[in-house]
């Protein structure tokens, strides 16, 4: 099993790329349609409608699917033989961040479930402020790899 993860190495690592893009992608626009969602529609109004469909299919079709690769191919490359070496800091601190990331997707789900509920509390500013959490960890995450400190 090992081996055929080394032959596919390139390929894993491609698809790995392309999937956190798409997810990266979808944690920097959800957020900031959070903002306008709770600063410009009421609930049962035809805005609100539309950024409920706007973000359920941001999150459902594109956002979830990616999250899900970018943990498969990502698993796939830590067991590919001579990738990841954890006696160093970097791996650590990329799984670190990879599952703060992930927590932030699910906070983002959540407040989804809320907005289409009409019982979100969070205001538009603080949505604007956790706009940032997703470039923070992206920063970390790509330090740690390319560095490799």
């Amino acid at each position: 099993m090992l081996s055929i993860l080394s032959d596919f190495y390139l390929w894993t690592k491609s698809l790995h790329i392309i999937s956190v893009i798409a997810w990266m992608a979808g944690l920097f626009y959800l957020p900031r349609l959070y903002v306008y969602h709770v600063e410009a529609a009421q609930k049962g109004d035809s805005r609100d409608e539309i950024f409920q469909v706007m973000e359920r299919r941001l999150l459902r079709a594109i956002m979830n699917p990616a999250m899900i690769s970018t943990w498969v191919f990502g698993l796939a490359l830590v067991m590919t033989p001579g990738v990841v070496d954890w006696s160093s800091v970097w791996p650590w601190t990329k799984a670190a961040s990879v599952l703060a990331m992930t927590w932030f997707h699910q906070w983002l789900a959540m407040r989804r479930k809320e907005l289409v509920a009409g019982t979100c509390t969070v205001p538009g500013r603080r949505f604007r402020m956790m706009n940032e959490v997703p470039t923070l960890l992206l920063i970390v995450i790509v330090f740690s790899v390319v560095l490799k400190f």
